[in-house]
C-alpha cells in the first residue's frame, strides 16, 4: 500500500472565493487521477446526471426548511457534482468547465443588455420578456433548433413545475390573461369541465371509478387541464407552484401522522366519521 500523498497546496489569490474554487477543482483532478478513488474514476456525465438531480432536490429542501447550514452543505455537494462532471467531460473531450464558465458568462451578458447595454426595462416581467425573446431569436439563429416561444423546457423536470414554466414562457409572449381573476376563472372552467366528464363516465352515480376506455381518457385529460390551469394560476399569484405543493404534502404529511398516532397507528376497519374528526384535531394541531 503506498503512503498517502496530501493534496498540493493551492496558490493564493486575492479573492478567498477563487482560492476555495481552485482546491475544489484540485480535489476533484486528484479524485479522478490514476491513483484517485475507485468510484470517482468509474463515473462518467451520464452516471453523475442522476446524482446532479438528487443533490439538486436536497438542496431545495434544505432551502426550504430554513437551515442555513444545511443550504451551505447542499450548495457544495452541488458544486462538487458540476465540477466532477466538468472534469470527466475534459478528460472525454466535450467540454470543461472553463467553456462552461465562459458560455454561461456570455449568455449572462448578451441576456441582460439592460445591465450590460443601453436597453431600459421598466420592471423584472419586462426584463423577463426581453430574455425569453433574445433566448428565441438564439434559437432561430441556429440551424435545426426549436424556435418557439416554449423551446427550452426539459422534459425531465418536474411535472408541476415544467407546467408552470410553459405558461410563464406563453405569458411573456402576451399569451395571458389580464390578471389573477381570469386564470382563477379559468381554473374554475376546468373544474367544471372535469364534474361533467366525471358525471358522464358515471362516476357520479356509482361512487366508482370509470373503466379503462374514452371515457375514462377524458376524466384523466380533463383532470390534467385542471392541473395544468392550477400551475398556470401560480404565475398571476407569483407563487412556485412546485414549492406551493411540496408544502401541502407536507402538511398533509403531519397531520395524516398525528392522525395515526391518535389511533395509535391503526386506521384499518374505522368509520369515516372516526378518521375525519380525527383529522379534524390533527388539523388543529399541525396548523
Amino acid at each position: 500500500m503506498s503512503a498517502p500523498r496530501p493534496l498540493e497546496p493551492v496558490p493564493s489569490t486575492p479573492d478567498p472565493r477563487t482560492d476555495q474554487l481552485l482546491r475544489l477543482i484540485r480535489i476533484v483532478e486528484r479524485l479522478r487521477a490514476p491513483d484517485g478513488c475507485p468510484w470517482d474514476r468509474e463515473q462518467t456525465v451520464e452516471s453523475l446526471a442522476p446524482t446532479l438531480i438528487e443533490e439538486a432536490h436536497e438542496f431545495v429542501e434544505a432551502i426550504e426548511s430554513g437551515n442555513s447550514r444545511a443550504c451551505e452543505e447542499e450548495a457544495g455537494d452541488v458544486l462538487l457534482v458540476v465540477a466532477l462532471l466538468c472534469q470527466v467531460a475534459q478528460e472525454d473531450q466535450r467540454f470543461d468547465l472553463e467553456s462552461a464558465a465562459r458560455g454561461v458568462g456570455d449568455k449572462l451578458i448578451r441576456r441582460h443588455p439592460h445591465v450590460f447595454g443601453d436597453v431600459v426595462v421598466d420592471d423584472a416581467a419586462h426584463a423577463i420578456a426581453n430574455w425569453e425573446q433574445i433566448k428565441q431569436a438564439e434559437r432561430a439563429a441556429r440551424k435545426g433548433d426549436d424556435a418557439s416561444a416554449l423551446a427550452g423546457v426539459p422534459l425531465a423536470m418536474g411535472a408541476v413545475q415544467r407546467a408552470q414554466r410553459l405558461g410563464a414562457k406563453a405569458m411573456a409572449t402576451g399569451f395571458k390573461w389580464a390578471d389573477a381573476r381570469g386564470a382563477m376563472a379559468k381554473l374554475r372552467e376546468e373544474l367544471d369541465e372535469l364534474e361533467e366528464a366525471f358525471e358522464n363516465a358515471g362516476c357520479a352515480a356509482d361512487g366508482r371509478a370509470p373503466l379503462p376506455g374514452p371515457e375514462r381518457d377524458r376524466v384523466e385529460a380533463e383532470l390534467g387541464d385542471v392541473l395544468l390551469a392550477a400551475a398556470q394560476l401560480a404565475n398571476y399569484v407569483e407563487a412556485d407552484a412546485e414549492a406551493v405543493v411540496r408544502a401541502a404534502a407536507r402538511r398533509f404529511e403531519a397531520r395524516f401522522r398525528a392522525m395515526e398516532n391518535e389511533l395509535a397507528g391503526d386506521l384499518r376497519g374505522r368509520s369515516l366519521d372516526e378518521l375525519m374528526a380525527a383529522w379534524g384535531r390533527a388539523k388543529i394541531a399541525t396548523a
